[in-house]
């Protein structure tokens, strides 16, 4: 079959091409935004990349297209599709029908951390032996690829709350029928679909509904929106995490920054994990997958084992360059909660350092400005942050300095390269924090700051 995807260089939809790749199909894609990483790992197993979108891509007949959520009515290849009555399906869709079907789905959903907890639960899998699929919006370095087909029953997937399609606004989650379910956390995040927290909260409560009563779902205790939303209804055990307070799974942090601490279960010591992360967000993240391998039969004492060998996303605190003594890090920061919490962690993991952030509001929900007040909460934990305004962002982001009197605006990234020109300096560390390319900042660092 030869299935041609709409929106290939997506996350989620990059990871799909691999998986129908390797099951033996013939695949294409088209996008408008075609940039590393996915663009390289698509390229190099084989998969045919357009650039831009136009009925003219079609001209090689595919026998299924795969739309992805970013594409809508008025886009010209998917007016094509239309109107050739050209077979078409949803990622999400396609996924339940041709991969996930007679699977034993793990999946990670939550505002935050879904893609660094399905790395840690997928490469605890792998180190046991059980070779699993999986399909993570990031690409772990313990795999170097998004996704795969797997070679035993087991998949691990983010499982995200976005819409599945144009013709399908259910959330994606919604199609995958997950046996263990972690539910990592819940707040008010994709303002451009969901009007507010509690039109989250029921989609997750749809999730919850699909979860059969001999599964599991793993959920923190102190999060009360996820706690709300199993209050809604819920047939399936749960089993509740925390970090230094009682519940069935808890932490106990040996280091404050979160590199190494004991993992209790039912008030028994199972191990100590001893790891190269840092922040109380990882280590939530990482008591959940142990949580979730147990699930399917791995010892928390070897899940722990698996997690000192992590190495984490990239993209996610990746160390992209050092630079006569400064350090810069790569992050997918894509809310506030999530920027807050990465500036915490390294605080307590550098102390005193100085810590320029450097942010591009690109998700749609910080483009609208809808956590401004949040946002310059969480960067005040810098020393200094720089903020990129782009000509079409949808608010005035010097509304940031109302909060905070560290934030300095730049409108281009010329303007930010000459900042961080003179912060150049030992023991400082350059925190990059972008879900898309940052107009390419990342290689003008590496090529100008040396």
């Amino acid at each position: 079959m030869h299935i041609h995807i709409l929106g290939i260089c997506g996350t989620f939809m990059g990871g799909l091409a691999l998986i129908a790749r390797e099951l033996g199909h013939t695949v294409s894609g088209s996008d408008q935004n075609v940039y590393p990483p996915m663009s390289t790992q698509l390229t190099e197993q084989g998969i045919q990349l357009m650039q831009g979108y136009s009925a003219e891509n079609l001209a090689i007949k595919p026998d299924l297209v795969v739309v992805g959520n970013a594409l809508s009515r008025g886009n010209p290849e998917v007016e094509a599709v239309l109107n050739l009555g050209l077979k078409y399906t949803s990622g999400p869709q396609w996924l339940s029908e041709y991969v996930l079907q007679d699977k034993w789905v793990l999946a990670v959903a939550g505002t935050h951390g879904k893609t660094t907890t399905s790395s840690m639960l997928a490469w605890i899998l792998e180190y046991q032996g059980f070779k699993p699929g999986f399909l993570i919006g990031g690409i772990p370095m313990n795999f170097g690829l998004s996704a795969r087909a797997g070679e035993t029953d087991f998949f691990v997937i983010e499982a995200d709350e976005y819409d599945s399609a144009f013709f399908d606004k259910r959330s994606k989650f919604v199609h995958y029928r997950p046996r263990t379910a972690i539910l990592n956390n819940l707040e008010f995040d994709h303002a451009d679909i969901f009007d507010d927290l509690s039109a989250i909260k029921r989609q997750f409560h749809h999730l919850v509904r699909t979860i059969p009563g001999q599964g599991l779902i793993i959920a923190p205790k102190t999060d009360v929106n996820v706690q709300d939303t199993l209050a809604m209804g819920c047939w399936t055990p749960v089993q509740q995490t925390a970090i230094g307070q009682q519940a069935e799974w808890q932490v106990e942090l040996v280091k404050e920054d979160g590199s190494q601490f004991k993992v209790l279960f039912a008030d028994e010591e199972q191990g100590e994990v001893n790891w190269g992360l840092t922040g109380l967000h990882n280590v939530q993240n990482g008591l959940a997958a142990i949580a979730a391998a147990r699930h399917i039969g791995i010892l928390p004492v070897n899940a722990i084992a698996a997690l000192a060998q992590f190495k984490n996303v990239k993209r996610r605190m990746e160390v992209i360059a050092n630079i006569r003594g400064t350090t810069v890090y790569d992050d997918f920061a894509h809310h506030p909660t999530a920027i807050k919490m990465t500036l915490e962690g390294l605080r307590k993991h550098v102390g005193a350092e100085k810590i320029i952030a450097v942010v591009e509001p690109r998700s749609n929900t910080m483009r609208m400005g809808v956590h401004r007040k949040e946002l310059a909460d969480a960067l005040s934990l810098a020393d200094r942050t720089i903020v990129y305004q782009p000509e079409n962002l949808a608010w005035d982001l010097t509304e940031l300095k109302d909060y905070a009197d560290n934030i300095q605006i730049c409108i281009s990234i010329t303007e930010i390269m000459a900042e961080l020109q003179q912060e150049v300096a030992a023991e400082s560390h350059f925190l990059m924090m972008s879900n898309g390319s940052f107009d390419g900042i990342y290689q003008r660092i590496k090529n100008e700051l040396k």
